[in-house]
């Protein structure tokens, strides 16, 4: 039986037996008791899906029957990728491994298996990449680029976009927590922001004066010419029909800021990467930025470090009179 998805399932996913039975089980354990964000509990469940359709071609019906060498079998061929699905990288198979080590393990510490299978099965390391952050220079152009327009309507949506791009580099939030606050979520009197991050876990960030005069314009001169018809409830940023703002939403008018900004090496983290960067490029402890950048482990942080470094030896090369022969 070859592997079959659509729309995020398989037809094995769908046998009732007892394997598909654990990995059910699995995922109420991820949404419940870990509480794992929407899309990273889609993803987990997208990969166990694939598993599923592997190991029921391969006769597996029961979590005990698995074997090692199925767990591999598993590792190769997202590696290489078949008929119905192309060869993933590094890092998104590494994700899918991730998956099932983490389902053999809970099978094996709630009693539904005897053995974990992929306990020696190692996710592939990915290519260490570092953050691309822009310069400082071009943090201000891109800033700029939001322009307020002609017309009540452009005029408005020209200040919402410049509140959220100064908030984002501001505050080193990610567009979807950008684009998740509501008002009552700000205090602009002490300049600081209310961020729902991933897992659900609540941290509080500073937004610099430029950001929280930015957005004191936008409150008072824009959102409620955006909010005319009273959809966006308690929403800070407001799309053009007045509901909330969708990440989709926010990504468009970063890429159009950039656009105008002549700049190309723009993604939605770009502004968080920035943020991290310069702060640490001005002498901010590593654990600081780890705290306003909600990082679970200051390891996930560090690699900022290394673009500093980075930094450090290129004004070195092109500075110092002896460092090239």
């Amino acid at each position: 039986m070859s592997p079959s998805t659509t729309g995020g399932t398989s037809a094995a996913a769908d046998t009732g037996s007892a394997l598909d039975s654990a990995v059910r089980t699995y995922l109420g354990h991820l949404a419940v008791e870990r509480g794992l964000a929407a899309n990273t509990l889609s993803s987990y469940r997208r990969d166990l899906h694939r598993y599923l359709a592997i190991l029921t071609g391969r006769g597996r019906a029961d979590i005990d029957q698995v074997t090692e060498d199925d767990v591999r079998a598993f590792l190769t061929g997202l590696r290489e990728g078949d008929a119905e699905h192309p060869p993933l990288a590094a890092g998104s198979a590494a994700r899918a491994v991730v998956a099932v080590r983490g389902l053999h393990r809970f099978a094996l510490r709630e009693g539904l298996a005897r053995d974990d299978p992929a306990r020696d099965v190692r996710p592939p390391t990915p290519p260490r990449r570092l953050p691309k952050a822009i310069s400082i220079e071009e943090v201000e152009r891109l800033l700029a680029a939001a322009t307020v327009e002609e017309g009540a309507a452009a005029a408005a949506r020209g200040l919402r976009d410049r509140a959220l791009l100064e908030l984002l580099y501001g505050s080193g939030a990610r567009i979807s927590e950008a684009v998740g606050l509501d008002v009552d979520d700000l205090d602009l009197d002490e300049g600081f922001a209310r961020v729902s991050g991933k897992g659900g876990k609540t941290r509080v960030v500073p937004i610099g004066d430029y950001a929280r005069r930015a957005v004191e314009a936008y409150l008072v001169r824009a959102r409620p010419e955006l909010n005319g018809a009273g959809r966006g409830g308690p929403a800070l940023f407001l799309n053009a029909r007045g509901g909330r703002l969708s990440r989709q939403g926010a990504w468009m008018v970063l890429r159009a800021a950039a656009e105008r900004a002549r700049l190309s090496a723009v993604s939605p983290h770009t502004l968080r990467h920035s943020f991290a960067t310069h702060l640490l490029d001005g002498g901010a402890d590593v654990r600081v930025v780890q705290e306003l950048l909600g990082h679970a482990s200051v390891t996930t942080t560090q690699v900022y470090t290394l673009v500093t470094v980075q930094l450090l030896r290129e004004v070195y090369a092109t500075s110092h009179p002896r460092a090239r022969g």
